[in-house]
């Protein structure tokens, strides 16, 4: 795992949302599993992972990978009854910082339950 995901990994498991924040870009890129259209910029992006941090329950990431264009960490948590497995996709630009933060979350139905709870939090 590179030096970005590895402090990104350590920021969000520390629940620092002011660290997972400053090591992404100005115009970051996140891609919801929630939304069709991704969201620019810190100021997006911080909202909704501090509504994460609030919605996922004993959210841990159990393995890394990285490969000569990303890195995947992937992660188990719950939303209310429901368990998730999940990824984030990191792409980073030649300085080590986050341009790109992409998550995906299986199944269908901790998918749906996550927009719910989501969704009044950042409205």
């Amino acid at each position: 795992m590179n030096d970005a995901a590895a402090r990104f990994r350590a920021a969000i498991e520390a629940g620092d949302l002011d660290a997972a924040v400053a090591l992404c870009r100005d115009d970051v890129e996140f891609r919801s599993p929630g939304v069709h259209r991704p969201y620019r910029g810190r100021e997006a992006l911080r909202p909704i992972l501090g509504a994460v941090f609030t919605v996922f329950g004993g959210f841990h990431y159990v393995a890394g990978y990285s490969g000569d264009d990303g890195h995947v960490l992937e992660f188990a948590a719950t939303v209310g009854e429901r368990e998730v497995q999940g990824v984030d996709i990191l792409r980073t630009d030649e300085e080590g910082r986050i341009r790109e933060l992409t998550v995906l979350v299986r199944p269908l139905s901790a998918a749906v339950a996550l927009r719910d709870r989501m969704g009044p939090l950042l409205s």
